[in-house]
């Protein structure tokens, strides 16, 4: 039996923890429309939970004509072993890290992400407000939804303004120029 020195396997425990920890997200296999320009590395994954409220409105350029509209998210956003880290709230769309950075962004694409799921979707960050984890994101990657659709109720004129609630489930990969 071969007897392996303390050091080599304390070097060891350290890069396979170092490797576990490593960005793994790939967006190989995501529509060509929401994945990141090249010169982009992933700087955090995070999985964001919570819930998207749509009003009933009048249809835009309708006199008669009402849907379920959009109005923001309220996500808690967690690291991959489930510790929060941040949260997800609009409007507008912000993502803040629990250091206090936050970046708002701006659309660049959609795909479709299954039924009943809302779309995959890739935005360019703002300039970072405050420094910490948010600072130099460059771009922003919402996949792997679960729900979040507009409601299946009717949205007609006797509930116009009604408001509901959601439940969504994605994640949120932040991208920095390499």
């Amino acid at each position: 039996m071969q007897i392996i020195p303390s050091a080599v396997v304390v070097a060891g425990a350290v890069m396979l923890s170092a490797c576990a920890s490593a960005p793994m997200f790939s967006q190989q296999a995501l529509p060509a429309a929401v994945q990141v320009p090249a010169g982009h590395s992933v700087a955090m994954e995070t999985v964001g939970a919570g819930d998207i409220t749509y009003e009933c409105k009048l249809k835009k350029d309708s006199a008669d004509q009402f849907e379920w509209t959009f109005i923001g998210p309220d996500a808690v956003l967690s690291d991959r072993g489930g510790k929060a880290v941040g949260k997800y709230f609009g409007p507008p769309a912000t993502w803040q890290n629990n250091d206090g950075s936050k970046v708002t962004a701006t659309q660049v694409a959609v795909a479709p992400a299954g039924a009943g799921n809302i779309p995959s979707q890739l935005v360019k960050a703002n300039p970072a407000m405050g420094s910490g984890a948010m600072s130099g994101v460059s771009y922003i990657q919402r996949v792997a939804t679960k729900g979040g659709v507009a409601p299946a109720s009717a949205c007609a004129a006797a509930n116009a303004g009604s408001k509901q609630k959601v439940q969504y489930q994605a994640d949120y990969i932040f991208w920095k120029a390499a």
